[in-house]
Formats: C-alpha cells, sequence, structure tokens
C-alpha cells in the first residue's frame, strides 16, 4: 500500500501549498482511491499535478464529513474524473456527481477496502486490510479517536491509523498501534511525537507512506 498526502496544514515537499485541509491518494489492490479533497480545488490539482498524481486515475471518491476543508476541491476533481463517490449520508454532493453511493452503516468498498460507516452522524473513516492488519484513515476524528477503533476492530487488530485527530489525548489508545500519523486538525501532534517516536510519522502534503 502506498498513501500520498497531497493536501495538509504543512508542506512535507517544498515545491507543493499547504493549506487547511486534507486529502491523500491511497493506492491499495489496484485501486487509486482519493480520500477527501482539501479546501480549495486549484491546490489540490496544483499539488496532484507536481506529485504526478493523474486525476484522470482515481477510481474512486471517499468523502469522510462535509466540512468544506474536505470537501472543497470536490467540484474541480468532477470536472475531470467522475468516479463512484462514496459520501455520509446527509451530505449533499455537488449536481455534477454521476455515481454517488451514501454510506449509513458500515460498507464494502472494493477488496479489503471499507467503509467504518457514518459514526456519530457525522463522519466515516475508511479501513484497508493489509497483510499486517487493517489500517484506518481518519479525516477528523470528530467521532472521538476510540470510537473509530472501536468500529474498526470489526476488521481485525488495527495496525496504523493517520489522518486528522482533533484535539485526542487519550494516548493510552494508541500504545498497541505500530504506525501513527497525526495530520491536518490534530491538536497534540508534538505530545503524540515525544510518546510515541518510534510510531510516529510525519505527515504534511507529499509526504510518502509505504506500508
Amino acid at each position: 500500500m502506498k498513501i500520498t498526502i497531497i493536501y495538509d496544514n504543512t508542506a512535507a515537499v517544498e515545491e507543493l501549498t499547504a493549506d487547511w485541509g486534507f486529502a491523500c491518494l491511497i493506492e491499495f489492490g489496484g485501486k487509486n482511491i482519493l480520500f477527501d479533497t482539501g479546501a480549495r480545488g486549484d491546490i489540490l490539482l496544483g499539488n496532484m499535478e507536481k506529485l504526478k498524481n493523474s486525476p484522470e486515475n482515481i477510481d474512486l471518491i471517499f468523502i469522510s464529513h462535509a466540512h468544506w476543508d474536505h470537501t472543497g476541491g470536490l467540484s474541480d476533481i468532477l470536472k475531470i474524473n467522475n468516479p463512484k463517490l462514496y459520501i455520509p449520508k446527509g451530505y449533499d454532493p455537488p449536481e455534477a456527481a454521476k455515481n454517488v453511493i451514501k454510506v449509513t452503516g458500515s460498507v464494502r468498498i472494493a477488496e479489503n477496502i471499507y467503509s467504518t460507516g457514518v459514526l456519530e452522524n457525522i463522519e466515516q473513516s475508511l479501513i484497508v486490510k493489509t497483510a499486517e492488519g487493517p489500517m484506518i484513515i481518519a479525516g477528523c476524528s470528530h467521532p472521538g479517536v476510540g470510537n473509530i477503533l472501536k468500529a474498526a476492530s470489526q476488521f481485525g487488530k488495527c495496525f496504523a491509523l493517520l489522518g486528522g485527530f482533533h484535539g485526542f489525548d487519550d494516548y493510552k489508545l494508541l500504545e498497541e498501534l505500530t504506525v501513527v500519523c497525526p495530520t491536518h486538525c490534530t491538536q497534540h501532534i508534538d505530545e503524540i511525537k515525544e510518546k510515541y517516536p518510534k510510531k510516529y510519522i510525519e505527515g504534511g502534503a507529499g509526504k510518502v507512506i509505504e506500508l
């Protein structure tokens, strides 16, 4: 599995533009999945171009929740490519979206790729089942990291968590994970890095993680 962070508050690659929001490209099992779309389409597409990630190659789009900093680039992507779009029920996608799947409960998206289902009526996370175990990709963790980990445990013992954690500070929940990559809205990145230096991975636009 290869994950490329395309949109984040910081940039791991100097040539890329940092901005408040989140998006990443997940390459797994022959699928290219765009997870969220950041706040601005011009930044999303510009960073993708610099990373040589063509929008035409996206097989499906997964929107974690309806907040502007995760959906802002969607309309611009859909002008180029209009693949399957998995969104939380209650979010109204752009009119241009042609193949919309509204998610409520946990659902299989592709082989070894699942949604946790919409937790707390606000947000879904993506689960990728790897040889090491399930990996979670979260947008902002509004339902709480603990609730997300619990929902993901139906797919096995999770080994990795990437995404925004907001104000999460129950650090013991990360003890059994092997990989932790806090991004975007995470308020306590320094504390997580200090407590778990061996499992911590720095995020930022342009960061490539291969697991």
